[in-house]
């Protein structure tokens, strides 16, 4: 996997280890970015949010792309693993974590990352504001009241799982989502995908897989 267009355009990322995730694949997660630019125009200055985010590839290409921040959401140890990786690979070593807080119990530590792109990273030009990221260890059906809403989500849940309708009309009600809000949702192409408080903007089948972007009201 690598990151496909922005100012860290080739930055190698790597995918968790074992078979709990599934990556977005390459020419999916291309032909997703080019729906969101001819619908957004432009990244700059958006608030992502990545859910069942994985290696982190789909906000990471977002933050690329001139995104002001990423929340990421993943409760699979292997996979935040990845991800932490991946934000160093990306953006230098500075961008190593520099604030961590234990949730209780079961649930894994919420990390909170601030990063910004390494002077000395292959000549790279540094993004004019500090991008910020956020891991949030845990489950996305655990998440409580947002503080600010969302521009952008990103979702690639299990295949079949119903879980992105779910955490969208969740999420939705507790605040996380801004009106006018994109949301990309990647399922099976024989799924479909209807979520209460969005509008379907457009369906694209790649392979086995299909987008759906999708608008809050």
């Amino acid at each position: 996997m690598r990151i496909i267009s922005g100012i860290y355009r080739g930055r190698p990322l790597i995918a968790p280890k074992g078979d709990t995730t599934r990556p977005t694949a390459d020419r999916t997660r291309e032909a997703l970015f080019s729906m969101l630019v001819s619908r957004l125009g432009s990244f700059e200055g958006l608030r992502v949010l990545d859910l069942f985010a994985g290696s982190g590839a789909l906000g990471l290409e977002a933050l690329s792309r001139g995104a002001a921040s990423c929340t990421f959401v993943e409760q699979d140890g292997d996979a935040i693993s990845a991800l932490k990786t991946n934000i160093v690979k990306m953006m230098g070593d500075d961008s190593r974590p520099n604030s961590f807080s234990r949730a209780p119990s079961r649930i894994l530590p919420q990390v909170t990352l601030s990063t910004t792109a390494s002077e000395e990273s292959e000549a790279k030009p540094i993004p004019p504001t500090r991008p910020k990221t956020e891991i949030r260890a845990q489950s996305v059906m655990a998440l409580g009241p947002a503080a600010v809403p969302y521009d952008l989500i990103l979702l690639d849940p299990p295949y079949e799982s119903g879980a992105g309708i779910v955490a969208l009309e969740r999420l939705l009600r507790l605040g996380w989502i801004a009106p006018g809000a994109l949301a990309s949702v990647e399922t099976m192409k024989k799924e479909t995908v209807t979520v209460e408080g969005y509008d379907v903007e457009v369906e694209r089948v790649h392979g086995k897989a299909k987008i759906t972007l999708l608008r809050a009201r």
